[in-house]
């Protein structure tokens, strides 16, 4: 190609009939340089403006819960009078170095590098450790899982630290489940932020009416923020797509509204409140406040609150649009407004209790009120939205019963709803805003559960630089030194108070937590029962092809959670019907700590058995970010898969000096669950089913020997796959029947009571209420099978 276009270029010239000169053939690559240049400062200038306005657009998910928290940060602080001028200079030196520590340093520049494929939270951090550590509690990953491209992982020197960490982790079952609790309280804490961050940021601004109307009472400020409440989790159903690209905006308004009246205090009142940058405040502040000052820092820990939000809330933007976002507009206008609302403070003490609508300007007073309101809305839609998404993910996990999940927008994947959980968060949060009926009760409780959740991350994220990042032990050490310290002075802070008001979030991440492990100990052992029961593959192959059974017409597709092996439920079902469909497909629909499974990736599938028995499984992978959605494409997908999967066998069969053949060519192990006959050939092997060419599933040493076979052998080979084809077409038009066990779990006679508990009332309850197998994966009735069993783990 190069010599033709060589030519043609020669051709021209001479055609022209004239000579480039020396000058043209100078300028010629001085031009292109030039181009080049030009196109690289287009592609740069694009990509900075793209940056901008993602940094921009991040405004309004990721900072509404952290910028909101000047409503109410000083009045838990000082929940009394001021009794020193000084102690404001303090709280104010405090909240600085609170803010630079933890949200910019830990979490924008460390934390947020941590994200899975750009997805962040708590089973975001999970995720990467399962990948790179055997700490999965429910074993059912296969080897071929970890071709996915987007499971990305690293390998270790057997020497090395990281290795010995590793194996460190796997070597007990406590140690994995110990990881797990820690994941699944974090998790609940975050469920509690989401309750606690709309009561406490509408209630704040709602409270903006009553500093204009000091006669009115506190009653009727509540019930303007439980009208308020109403409103926002009725209107979830909605979604946030129709109405999130108003939230940027308002989002900015509020940071330059706040960093323009900081400003404006500052000049008026007291410029002095500016030393508190200097560290030696906070040395005088504790000095002189003893134990008060010490527990005052449950107020000052307000200011850092929506960090985790933050994080959790990373997946719809780069990580460098959050740096950007946070560094330009957040941080300083943060802090001016705390320096404003001090300033302010300094020369009006008694004020402490409505410290930032009264530090308003009385000329702009009433649209600030407006600004407010809705930042504190645009803040509580935030961590509702992160609530849904982590339900979501714990569900994936096996850690949540199944509950109802609708997607609200078609252009962004993790934007989902969940309608029982929100009417729940709906209630419990009108009970806690009626309940406390203030601000400082609610912060109390909002401090915890924020504390809690910033010790959970700084746990993972030490494992997270040993086994993904492999960084050197004393950065580790560094890491995790410095964020314990502050942390955990935060903690023994808000411990403090505990009695009045902090007793909240430990309640509900207690009964979310006892659900949810609950439910997680029932799934495993119902896998286990499975595991352990599973036929053996001698006992298929002794029925004979006819299963010792009529076959009739149709397809029947049984649904299981093994990944491997045939499931107690087919031999339960056979041992007490005298029939089975010509076709059994054994369905496995599984998630995998990733946080999405490519379509293409999606469906594997392998043959058990010799042909005549007509036996496949399907194994349907998701990531927890995934939704099996409500729609048919999942059982024409299945088919697809099944045919094209008859097809590439059929190419496949000449491949004799191959044992066994698998995606990208890489030789894959023997199955345990026994899928070699009597005779010694492969029965089955997955296959990736979106390979359109044979040469790019078979090992590199048989792909000649392949091509030459399978040319002389393609007439009968051909002339096979027809029949095949044909017979599962025909059985796919007699009518396709799904099998689901409904199985009933049980605790043994000789369990502990605490297991009796468990298993017996609350694991059954729990079944009872959620959503059945058949609505999750949207089978009509009229083609529903369900085999009922006991089990006794």
């Amino acid at each position: 190609m190069e010599m033709a276009s060589r030519v043609e270029i020669d051709e021209d010239n001479d055609n022209k009939g004239s000579m480039w000169d020396l000058n043209q053939k100078l300028d010629q690559p001085m031009d292109e340089e030039a181009g080049r240049l030009r196109n690289m400062y287009k592609e740069k200038k694009s990509s900075a403006l793209l940056l901008f306005r993602l940094a921009f657009q991040s405004l309004g998910v990721v900072y509404g819960d952290l910028g909101t928290s000047p409503l109410y940060v000083f009045y838990n602080t000082f929940p009394g009078k001021i009794e020193d001028p000084e102690d404001v200079v303090g709280a104010l030196s405090l909240i600085i170095y609170s803010l630079t520590l933890i949200p910019l340093l830990k979490y924008v520049f460390v934390v947020c590098k941590a994200n899975d494929n750009g997805q962040g939270g708590t089973f975001a951090l999970y995720s990467l450790l399962c990948r790179h550590a055997n700490i999965k509690t429910i074993p059912n990953q296969h080897r071929t899982d970890e071709e996915l491209t987007t499971y990305s992982r690293s390998t270790f020197h057997e020497q090395s630290f990281a290795a010995k960490t590793k194996r460190w982790l796997e070597r007990y079952v406590s140690r994995k489940n110990a990881l797990l609790i820690l994941v699944l309280v974090g998790t609940c804490m975050v469920i509690g932020d989401g309750i606690l961050t709309p009561a406490i940021s509408v209630l704040s601004a709602a409270g903006g009416i009553k500093v204009n109307h000091p006669h009115m009472s506190n009653g009727v400020v509540v019930i303007v923020a439980v009208v308020i409440l109403v409103g926002l989790f009725s209107m979830q159903h909605y979604g946030t797509d129709k109405v999130s690209w108003l939230f940027a905006p308002v989002v900015l308004i509020w940071f330059l509204v706040i960093g323009g009246i900081g400003i404006f205090n500052i000049w008026k009142y007291d410029s002095s409140v500016l030393k508190a940058f200097s560290p030696i405040y906070i040395y005088r502040y504790f000095k002189r406040g003893g134990k008060d000052g010490w527990t005052s820092l449950g107020g000052i820990m307000l200011s850092i609150t929506g960090t985790e939000a933050l994080f959790a809330d990373l997946s719809h933007f780069p990580v460098s649009a959050v740096q950007l976002a946070f560094t330009a507009v957040v941080f300083p206008c943060l802090l001016l407004a705390y320096s404003g609302q001090a300033a302010y403070l300094m020369s009006n003490r008694d004020h402490v209790v409505d410290a930032f609508y009264r530090s308003i300007p009385d000329s702009i007073y009433w649209p600030v009120f407006v600004i407010a309101t809705a930042a504190a809305i645009v803040a509580s839609q935030a961590t509702i939205t992160a609530t849904f998404s982590i339900i979501k993910q714990a569900l994936a996990l096996g850690c949540f019963p199944r509950v109802k999940v609708v997607h609200t927008s078609k252009k962004f994947l993790g934007q989902i709803y969940v309608p029982d959980i929100n009417w729940i968060l709906m209630i419990l949060c009108i009970a806690v805003t009626a309940g406390f009926k203030n601000q400082s009760q609610i912060g109390n409780a909002y401090g915890t559960a924020v504390v809690i959740v910033m010790l959970v991350t700084t746990l993972l994220m030490t494992l997270i630089m040993l086994l993904v990042w492999r960084c050197h032990w004393i950065l580790v050490l560094l890491f995790t030194g410095l964020s314990l310290v502050v942390e955990c002075t935060y903690f023994s802070a808000v411990l403090f108070k505990v009695d009045q008001g902090g007793w909240v979030p430990l309640v509900i991440a207690a009964a979310f937590l006892l659900i949810m492990y609950v439910w997680h100990f029932g799934t495993l052992r119902r896998y286990e029962f499975e595991m352990h029961s599973k036929v053996s593959m001698a006992w298929i192959l002794g029925l004979g092809p006819s299963l010792g059974l009529v076959r009739v017409p149709g397809i029947g597709l049984v649904y299981t959670e093994l990944a491997s092996g045939v499931p107690h439920i087919f031999s339960h079902f056979i041992t007490n019907l005298p029939a089975i469909h010509s076709v059994v497909v054994f369905v496995c629909v599984k998630y995998l700590p990733v946080y999405t499974v490519p379509e293409e990736e999606r469906f594997l599938v392998k043959r058990i058995g010799p042909k005549n028995f007509h036996m496949f499984r399907c194994v349907a992978r998701y990531g927890y970010k995934d939704l099996h959605k409500k729609d048919d494409d999942f059982e024409r997908k299945l088919f697809d898969s099944l045919f094209l999967f008859v097809r590439l066998e059929s190419m496949m069969e000449g491949c004799s000096d191959s044992d066994e053949y698998s995606l990208y060519g890489q030789q894959t192990e023997q199955s345990r669950d026994g899928l070699l006959n009597n005779t010694g050939h492969t029965t089955c092997s997955f296959v990736d089913t979106t390979v359109s060419s044979v040469d790019s599933i078979m090992p590199a040493r048989s792909s000649m020997h392949a091509s030459l076979t399978v040319r002389s052998s393609g007439q009968v080979s051909s002339q096979t796959e027809t029949d095949e084809l044909e017979f599962l077409n025909s059985c796919r038009d007699a009518g396709v029947v799904h099998i689901m066990g409904n199985t009933v779990v049980r605790a043994r006679r000789d369990s502990r009571f605490y297991k009796k508990i468990a298993i017996d009332y609350i694991y059954a309850f729990l079944r009872k209420i959620c959503r059945e197998h058949s609505v999750i994966f949207n089978v009509p009735h009229e083609s529903l099978l369900n085999v009922g069993q006991v089990f006794y783990v």
